[in-house]
Parts: C-alpha cells; sequence; structure tokens
C-alpha cells in the first residue's frame, strides 16, 4: 500500500545537512527529501514534513518533535536520534535509551510504520573510533527497543558502504550528496517500495602527497573540527535559531 503522510524527525542526518540544493528550505535536500520524492509518485493525495533540525540532541527531538509529528496523523514515521548524546564527553547510554523507548512508544501507538536507525560504524573515522564501543552499545540497545515497538529498522552500522570518505561531506561528520542519496535507497529498499534511484557518480580519487595530506587536515580541523568543538565548549548549537525545513504536510519538491 502507498504511503500518504510522511513525516522525518531528529537532527542534521535527517534535515539533510551536507546535500545542498539552493532551491529549498535551508538550502538543503537529504536523503528524507528524495524518499518522499518517490513515495509522491505513488500517491496524488501524498504529503511530507520534515521537523529534523540539525545539532538536536535526542531529549530535545522528543520535546520538539514527537507530539507535533503525532498531530499531523503521518501512516510513515521516520527517527534518527542519539547521535549528538553519543558524541559528548559522558554519556548514559541506557537511560537515553529509555527515553528513546518511551518516545517510540508514543510514535508506534499512532499505527504508522515507524522507521528507525542504528548509528553509523567509526571504526574508520579518525575522529570517532575512540568512541566506537559506546556506538555499539547504543545500537543494541536501539535494536531491541525497535524490535519491541514493530519498528523497521535501518542498520547504519552494517552499512559499510559508508566506509568510502566520497560518500560523506568534507566536514567528515555528514553524508555528502552521494551519501544521502545511498541511503534515501537503503530506506526504499527496507520499507519494500519499487523506485528507480541510482547511486550517484563518485569523485575520482586523486592520490595526495604526504605534504598535502597535511595540508587537507590542517584545513579540516580549523574548519570543521574547532568550530565543532567551540559550539559544544560554550553549549551551543548549529541549529540555534532554525526552524524546520518543512513544518506542515505538503507535496515534496522535485528535482
Amino acid at each position: 500500500m502507498p504511503f500518504h503522510r510522511f513525516v522525518a524527525l531528529g537532527d542534521s542526518f535527517t534535515e539533510g545537512v551536507g546535500d545542498p540544493d539552493p532551491a529549498r528550505p535551508n538550502e538543503l535536500r537529504g536523503w528524507a527529501d528524495r524518499v518522499a520524492e518517490v513515495l509522491a509518485q505513488a500517491s496524488p493525495d501524498f504529503g511530507y514534513a520534515n521537523l529534523a533540525i540539525r545539532g538536536r540532541k535526542l531529549d530535545q527531538i522528543i520535546a520538539e518533535q514527537v507530539d507535533p509529528a503525532i498531530a499531523l496523523q503521518p501512516d510513515l514515521v521516520t527517527i534518527y536520534a542519539g547521535a549528538n548524546d553519543i558524541l559528548r564527553p559522558r554519556v548514559n547510554l541506557d537511560a537515553l535509551v529509555q527515553r528513546y523507548d518511551d518516545a517510540l512508544g508514543k510514535l508506534a501507538a499512532t499505527g504508522a510504520r515507524l522507521v528507525v536507525w542504528t548509528a553509523f560504524d567509526p571504526g574508520r573515522s579518525p575522529t570517532f573510533r575512540l568512541l566506537r564501543g559506546r556506538f555499539a552499545v547504543y545500537n543494541e540497545l536501539v535494536r531491541e527497543v525497535a524490535e519491541r515497538h514493530g519498528a523497521t529498522i535501518v542498520d547504519f552500522w552494517r552499512l559499510s558502504e559508508y566506509d568510502d570518505w566520497r560518500l560523506w561531506d568534507e566536514d567528515r561528520m555528514h553524508l555528502g550528496p552521494a551519501g544521502h542519496q545511498r541511503m534515501a535507497v537503503e530506506v526504499l529498499d527496507t520499507l519494500g517500495v519499487p523506485h528507480t534511484l541510482e547511486p550517484l557518480p563518485l569523485r575520482e580519487i586523486v592520490p595526495l602527497s604526504r605534504a598535502e595530506q597535511r595540508a587537507a587536515s590542517k584545513a579540516w580541523v580549523r574548519e570543521s573540527a574547532v568550530p565543532w568543538v567551540h559550539r559544544r565548549v560554550t553549549g551551543r548549537s548549529s541549529g540555534d535559531g532554525l526552524d524546520p525545513r518543512y513544518p506542515v504536510l505538503g507535496r515534496p519538491h522535485l528535482g
């Protein structure tokens, strides 16, 4: 059966950060828009809302997005939450996922098809690989609560294609256009929705000299890592002052 009302919840992953499109709100597209464009083809009355805002932690997503999502009476809900919590210096994973469990229960009680994600495997990331054990524990807890609520799981941890940095944005923290397209394919395939989406071409790998590698690493630290750390030290968020891209149901922008 086709879906008629799709509501996406979450943080930068679902907002579409890393997939620029000047013609859209916040100048982003993302995997959720790409999924909505496919779903709209099967339903003339299809509506899509995206409540995700970058930088949001799990409690913020629950407080700001769950009830508005339920009010839209969706028949498909996606939620990706917790990644920004895992990256904090300290986090109680059991308590975190218990709160996530409660939120998933509210969403599942609507009768909508509910889709949740595990977090990606940071094993190849020089920035986040020391937290790999924390990610693995979080993922197992998420799988447990998702199964309890009959949710569909997109197991990001097991998508080994994302070991290729060409699927990621230059900031090495968000998916790039090819990564968002690949995720849209995964979501549609997991839902069993027919589609014609194909992987986007990847840029050619150009070998860098050691000097070029050092220069690229310094540029990344200066342009991406330092601002990210500074926001956390000062209690700020990249999403401060932003509104949801699509707060009410509407036809998706076709592109």
